[in-house]
């Protein structure tokens, strides 16, 4: 008879030791030492807990190919962010703040696959009725959908095996335990054992699985850093729970383009697509305003208008702040250095804030000349023509420098009425397919002031 044993590694430094203590005796850290399930046999050997067969070594020719099936998630702006739909034994991580939305775009989801597919929701933190409440205060068709409240992995996985589902839930994997370790739910060994069961039995069956995740207080999923590995997307909601619009992000996409972008809107009936994301990310003002600077920013696929916004006031401490909302501190710093020492103008006694309206966040370089305007509008307090957009990469030395997909950018410029651009030169298209927009291209940060 096989029995279950177990060893004790070290996160931080990957040593083994027989038995579990506070210290690490390699790397001499604390609470690193996490709990290893092992399998041993009559004869006292060793085996892999889960017992594979051997694997077998071919050539890259000889694997057999084939197009990857999808099935939509009935959600437009999900499947967007998956890459085009929910692909067979794949498993999808979802992560964000508590009260974000993750259960109920997830519930959504499930009831409107449930009418075509056979649909499992695993819920290990709510109660059955906690959730079938839910389905009925957003108007979900809730007869199809099968509900399962364990926390158990091999009970989930038994239960999975005799329904046969297309697609899982799993809320959340923080509450899964397995019965082969002794620790408590929700720690570093139980949460990845649980999702490395749950992965090898959505390969096996080709059920895709979706796990939802905790974050800390930092905006990182709780548990190990080796869970975003094992999974093949891991999406985050972004967006402030006080706010309207919801952010779905794919940071990590075996299967489609990763930075991938989903918009969603708050409503009485759970979270709704958003169509038209240009909109929401641009205020509206009556009359030209100084520091407002709208820019196009593109995020995965699709480009979209974004208003960048600019506040300069002096500074009566003795050391100026420089804050940044939707966008990096570190690069906002850069930037005022740039245009201090390329554009002639001191900041060292002013405070520069930046926002980046609708909550969205901004990771590319392409917003760097719309920040530098932006801030130049505040300080002077001018405001900039509200029919002109702007978008560039802003070098040390003060050169402009081209983005990616310029010609698409101005394409979604355009589409909304906008006059003016003011890009790299080097985004000039080669053809004159934009006459209704008026184009300056720039080449140093001087030249842009000027065209000012």
């Amino acid at each position: 008879m096989a029995k279950t044993s177990a060893q004790f590694q070290c996160r931080e430094c990957a040593s083994l030791s027989p038995k579990w203590s506070g210290q690490c005796q390699e790397c001499k850290s604390w609470n690193c030492i996490d709990e290893i399930p092992l399998l041993a046999s009559a004869n006292g050997a060793k085996t892999n807990w889960h017992g594979t067969a051997r694997p077998q070594v071919m050539t890259l020719s000889q694997v057999p190919t084939s197009e990857t099936p999808r099935f939509s998630c009935q959600i437009d702006e999900l499947d967007r962010v998956l890459g085009g739909g929910l692909v067979e034994g794949s498993v999808v991580l979802l992560g964000g703040d508590p009260g974000i939305g993750k259960s109920t775009i997830l519930l959504q989801c499930l009831t409107l696959i449930s009418q075509q597919h056979n649909a499992l929701y695993v819920t290990g933190e709510e109660s059955p009725q906690q959730v079938s409440l839910r389905a009925r205060r957003l108007n979900l068709p809730a007869d199809s959908l099968q509900l399962l409240s364990s926390t158990c992995v091999e009970e989930i996985i038994a239960q999975a095996s005799t329904t046969k589902p297309a697609v899982m839930v799993i809320d959340s994997i923080q509450t899964i335990f397995s019965n082969s370790l002794q620790s408590a739910p929700g720690s570093v060994s139980q949460v990845r054992e649980s999702t490395a069961m749950l992965v090898r039995f959505a390969k096996q069956s080709n059920v895709a699985i979706f796990l939802v995740g905790h974050v800390t207080k930092e905006g990182q999923l709780a548990g190990p850093r080796v869970l975003e590995h094992m999974v093949d997307t891991v999406l985050y909601f972004e967006g402030d729970t006080s706010t309207r619009y919801r952010v779905i992000r794919a940071v990590k996409n075996r299967f489609g383009a990763v930075n991938e972008l989903g918009i969603f809107a708050m409503t009485d009936e759970g979270l709704k697509p958003v169509s038209n994301p240009s909109a929401i990310f641009l205020a509206q003002h009556d009359e030209p305003v100084p520091g407002s600077v709208v820019m196009v920013s593109r995020e995965g696929t699709r480009p979209f208008l974004v208003e960048i916004q600019a506040l300069v006031s002096e500074c009566y401490g003795g050391h100026p702040r420089r804050l940044s909302v939707g966008l990096e501190s570190n690069r906002l710093a850069m930037l005022i250095a740039i245009l201090q020492r390329h554009g002639g103008i001191t900041l060292y006694d002013q405070d520069v804030f930046i926002n980046a309206v609708g909550g969205v966040r901004i990771a590319e370089t392409g917003a760097d000349l719309a920040i530098i305007l932006a801030i130049l509008s505040s300080f002077r307090d001018r405001p900039l023509n509200q029919r002109s957009l702007v978008f560039g990469e802003v070098g040390l030395s003060g050169e402009i420098r081209p983005v990616a997909n310029g010609e698409e950018r101005l394409r979604e410029a355009s589409k909304h009425g906008f006059e003016s651009a003011i890009i790299a030169k080097a985004n000039m298209p080669k053809r004159g397919t934009f006459k209704d927009l008026k184009l300056i291209p720039v080449s140093h940060l001087a030249d842009t002031v000027d065209a000012l």
